[in-house]
């Protein structure tokens, strides 16, 4: 998957690219409105994530000339204009999704996902298996070589951000605004307690090492079980 960029604040910038390349995603950058129209126009992209308010062409004017040329790419706008007015000015303009800063980088991932996946055709799991670890997302069932697993909610959401990464380290930061939906307080140790409570139950059947501890880095759930 290959993600234009298309923000002026260098920080925001920033945090998305490297966000983004800790999902193995690949992305290009452009700083003002001429260069992500120009970069959209002549470059093939899975999707774009755009400003509103960019210096030399604004984010809405850039978006009606992509839409008028016949260009089809899902664009996320992510803006500080938050008004419900605004929101629907960037709907209608041609956006695809509309969020607003701050955000939760869990959240925009899953936006990310959820477009390039419409875009695509692809359709929502029913399911998630890693190994012999099996969620059923309708019926929010969890089994385990056959065990069933009793969670309460926000551990079987924290599992289910687990799933959908495996074997890829995840942190904490992100596992906390993937399950809690608000930004990382560091003093808080509320994810270390609920990955002790999932440690604990898959230790009770005979699965010990499912989630890895990866010291500095965070979690990450093991196929090989």
């Amino acid at each position: 998957m290959k993600i234009l960029i298309i923000e002026d604040d260098a920080t925001t910038q920033s945090y998305l690219v490297e966000g983004f390349a800790a999902q193995n995603i690949a992305t290009d950058t452009a700083s003002d409105g001429q260069e992500g129209l120009h970069l959209a126009r002549h470059n093939s992209y899975d999707l774009i994530v755009l400003d509103r308010m960019l210096p030399k062409l604004d984010g809405l004017t850039l978006l009606g000339a992509l839409r008028s040329s016949g260009n089809s790419t899902p664009v996320l706008i992510l803006s500080a204009l938050n008004h419900v007015d605004e929101r629907v000015k960037g709907l209608r303009a041609g956006g695809d999704d509309y969020m607003t800063k701050p955000f939760a980088f869990a959240e925009l991932l899953v936006r990310v996902e959820k477009l390039t996946q419409r875009n695509q055709g692809i359709a929502a799991p029913a399911e998630l298996v890693v190994g012999q670890l099996r969620m059923e997302l309708l019926t929010r069932v969890v089994t385990l070589a056959e065990h069933e697993l009793m969670l309460q909610p926000k551990e079987f959401q924290l599992l289910k951000y687990l799933m959908e990464h495996p074997n890829k380290v995840i942190s904490r930061t992100l596992l906390f605004e993937a399950v809690w939906d608000y930004h990382f307080d560091p003093r808080t140790n509320v994810i270390d307690v609920h990955i002790a409570k999932l440690r604990r139950k898959f230790e009770e059947i005979g699965f010990p090492e499912m989630i890895e501890t990866v010291r500095g880095a965070g979690y990450r759930l093991s196929k090989g079980h």
